[in-house]
């Protein structure tokens, strides 16, 4: 048993029983809490000489030992010590005690009142106060637990009353914490702990030898460093932030939506893991909505990793007093910083405090998800192998939204603009695009991975051990992030762009639409998709209703002057329409490569003889043209493993042609068959705008002199110009295509392929191009074949 630290007990029977002398160590923030703390210990028969008291942390005083204490400290009989502090309540509302935003802007915080409302609550309000006691603990454990920490010999006493005191306050923060709820389990002297622990002064004595300085100046470094990294939970900012992203939330959408029953779970894992939460990140609002979210539901806030961009007032001080810690955008050369923002999330995993963080490191302005970042989970990782926790919760989030406020952003940068730097009157374009309805906000909790059982399983498989850790969180990264896709929902809005967006810029009527979405909607209820709200292709109004909320936004234009309203996507807003759509491409992305390794198939003249003379080797030319679409599109989606994505690619197939591999293996006559049997068709709407772009990317290297080197900045304002130029000749003719943002993953891909570097030749440079040429005319014969299916139904309708 741990002193301190078992479950409190409250007012008169929470002292030491029995003929055992008792040491009370009572906190005070005012002279009323000493008033009536000092009656209370009396009625419990306490002598004046066995009260120490202390100073409130509330007020944030250091605490210095009197002689008093360090006499106390001296005993030989091993009192108890029983830490006793007086609490305050909010007022009961509807049978629930909750700070809101009126008292918590007109009072501050009910919890921590001044001495002259503590006088008023006193007299008028007996309900909302009473004495607390934590865990009484014997003296001997103290000082046990203190040299254990501290690794010093049992004649060591230096230091010995600040431990005795901190252990107090923890043990009382514990017991208020049963009183409250878990929704402020927060970290209590954060700073202290850390700096005082052998590790880090290890760490700081090697620091301070290679750097060739002293250790109180490397010391006075850290202690700047982790003030500069470290969340300062403040309970009263819990609640004003919990009660002010509420009022904001509502200014732009009706409502947010998560299923109690995955809350409930979250709540079974934060009781027996640290866990680490991974959200998708689509908005400014992300974090606050996850973080209310929690907080409806009694839990604690996570401490979130936030760049230093966004530490500027007002927001930087809120965010820190609410459990955001912030972190510089880049520290490689500054060993000491990494150091102690190590010993910061040891410190936070070894006391099992959830974490959270943006896995793909910033926004996202496709609306896919982007490729993962892996400085802090190599960090979580490193602190799971050297055993600060027998097991880290990794648990993807997905946060969806019906419509973002961000959009006008992100189209900007697509065009090639700068990222605006965040600041207040940045903030203040931001709240002013809440003042229109947006929709719904959607939070789904995706399949936790346990670290245990994901490094069990990759070291089972991995190479050499130097190259095991590095495989072993690329791994667990891609992991995480294949896990967030599936959880992520499809609504009603990514569903119609989609729909839209594969017709190119025509123009549709109500009743084409619901035509072009029977397929589709027929397709994601055969899948079992996960979906916000189901969308009735054969309910004209409840369609209508969806291009409403998008000819309202302005990404849908409505022409009714002739006899019957046509809809269509107004091109200037494509790209808006696209980050919509991009939202659940990933869930057809599998089909549509399928689509394209189908047609290859159907188009082949000359194939090699099959093994043994026998017919196969069309569907041995059907894996191995799918596997080389899926490498050219790897910078763009996440696949899985290569057998686990051919066992994905045949149980799509199948839905749509149960017999769909024994036709293939017939060769070309038996594809085509295959692909007509598809519906919908998915590779022109999913894949044209990439495909597109990248197919610029690869002319613009053929015009490129191979020895001239690419700056890129320069390059991709060299495709924006290309691509451009093709759209008007009709080469490009998806507007989304023009986007820098796809450009530049189309680059990436060139140097993958070693298309930049010395061992470039332009005949390299010349497949690539005829590559992504081969790819968009098929797209462009899938997108005939999907028309003329299209035309004909309507038709008949």
């Amino acid at each position: 048993m741990e002193p301190f630290v078992k479950l409190a007990r409250s007012s008169e029977g929470a002292v030491a029983a029995g003929c055992e002398r008792a040491v009370y160590l009572v906190e005070a923030a005012s002279w009323l809490e000493r008033r009536v703390l000092r009656r209370y210990l009396e009625r419990q028969g306490a002598a004046t000489s066995e009260v120490l008291w202390l100073p409130s942390p509330r007020r944030q005083r250091k605490f210095v030992p009197d002689s008093r204490f360090e006499a106390a400290l001296s005993a030989s009989d091993n009192p108890r010590f029983v830490p006793v502090r007086l609490i305050w309540h909010p007022p009961r509302r509807g049978g629930v005690r909750e700070a809101r935003l009126r008292d918590l802007l007109t009072f501050g915080d009910p919890r921590d009142p001044g001495w002259l409302r503590q006088l008023w609550v006193f007299s008028r309000h007996p309900d909302r106060w009473e004495v607390l006691a934590g865990e009484p603990a014997r003296l001997s454990e103290l000082r046990e637990r203190w040299q254990q920490q501290a690794r010093l010999d049992a004649q060591h006493t230096h230091g010995l009353a600040e431990f005795v005191a901190r252990q107090a306050a923890l043990a009382l923060e514990r017991a208020e914490r049963r009183q409250r709820g878990a929704r402020y389990k927060v970290p209590r002297f954060v700073h202290e702990e850390i700096l005082a622990r052998p590790a880090f002064r290890a760490s700081m004595a090697h620091v301070a030898r290679q750097l060739g300085v002293g250790e109180e100046e490397v010391m006075r470094r850290a202690t700047k460093n982790l003030r500069e990294i470290a969340a300062t939970h403040s309970p009263y900012v819990i609640d004003l932030v919990a009660n002010l992203v509420r009022l904001l939330y509502r200014q732009g959408y009706t409502q947010l939506v998560y299923e109690r029953s995955e809350m409930a779970r979250v709540a079974e894992l934060l009781q027996r893991y640290p866990v680490c939460f991974l959200p998708s990140h689509k908005s400014n609002l992300d974090h606050l909505v996850l973080q209310y979210a929690l907080h409806e539901n009694g839990l604690p806030p996570n401490h979130t990793a936030g760049g230093d961009n966004m530490n500027f007032f007002p927001v930087g001080p809120l965010m820190r007093r609410s459990g955001v810690f912030f972190i510089r955008r880049s520290f490689k050369d500054d060993a000491l910083y990494k150091i102690v923002l190590r010993h910061y999330l040891d410190y936070l995993i070894e006391k099992r405090f959830s974490l959270e963080w943006y896995i793909e490191g910033g926004r996202s302005r496709s609306g896919k998800l982007l490729p993962p970042r892996y400085g802090l989970l190599s960090y979580v990782i490193d602190a799971y192998r050297r055993g600060k926790s027998e097991d880290v919760v990794l648990l993807p989030v997905s946060i969806t939204y019906d419509q973002i406020q961000d959009i006008s952003e992100y189209v900007q940068e697509h065009r090639g603009a700068a990222k605006e730097r965040e600041s207040l009157r940045w903030l203040m374009r931001v709240l002013g695009r809440l003042r229109r309805r947006y929709g719904s906000i959607h939070i789904r909790f995706g399949e936790p991975l346990f670290l245990s059982q994901a490094l069990a399983r990759g070291q089972e498989g991995s190479g050499t051990a130097s190259e095991e850790p590095d495989l072993a969180v690329r791994k667990i990264a891609f992991e995480v992030c294949v896990r967030m896709n599936r959880s992520t929902p499809i609504t009603p809005v990514s569903l119609l762009t989609m729909a839209l967006l594969s017709v190119a810029d025509r123009a549709l009527s109500l009743r084409e639409i619901c035509a072009l979405l029977a397929d589709l909607c027929g397709l994601v209820e055969r899948r079992g998709l996960p979906v916000t709200a189901r969308l009735d292709a054969g309910d004209e109004a409840s369609v209508a209703a969806v291009l409403a909320a998008l000819e309202e936004s302005g990404v849908a234009s409505r022409f009714a002057e002739g006899p019957q309203p046509v809809y269509a996507i107004v091109p200037e807003q494509a790209l808006v329409a696209a980050y919509y759509r991009n939202t659940v491409v990933h869930f057809f992305v599998a089909q549509a490569l399928a689509e394209l390794a189908l047609l290859a198939v159907a188009e082949a003249r000359e194939r090699a003889p099959a093994s043994g003379g026998e017919a196969g080797d069309a569907l041995a030319l059907f894996w191995q043209e799918l596997l080389r679409l899926r490498d050219l599109f790897k910078f763009e989606f996440f696949f899985p493993e290569k057998d686990q994505f051919r066992r994905e690619v045949g149980r799509e197939l199948a839905l749509h042609d149960p017999d769909w591999e024994a036709r293939v293996q017939v060769g070309e006559e038996g594809a085509r068959q295959v692909l007509a049997r598809i519906r919908p068709y998915v590779a022109p709407g999913a894949l044209r705008a990439f495909a597109e772009a990248y197919r610029v990317v690869a002319h613009a290297l053929l015009l490129l002199p191979v020895a001239e080197g690419v700056e890129e900045k320069r390059f991709l304002a060299r495709c924006m110009g290309l691509a451009r130029q093709y759209h008007l000749q009709r080469r490009v003719r998806s507007s989304e295509s023009l986007s820098q943002v796809l450009m530049r993953s189309g680059l990436e891909l060139a140097r993958n392929q070693g298309l930049l570097g010395e061992e470039c030749t332009r005949e390299k440079r010349q497949r690539f191009a005829d590559e992504w040429d081969a790819l968009v005319r098929r797209l462009d014969a899938i997108e005939a074949l999907a028309s003329a299916r299209f035309a004909t139904e309507v038709q008949n309708r």
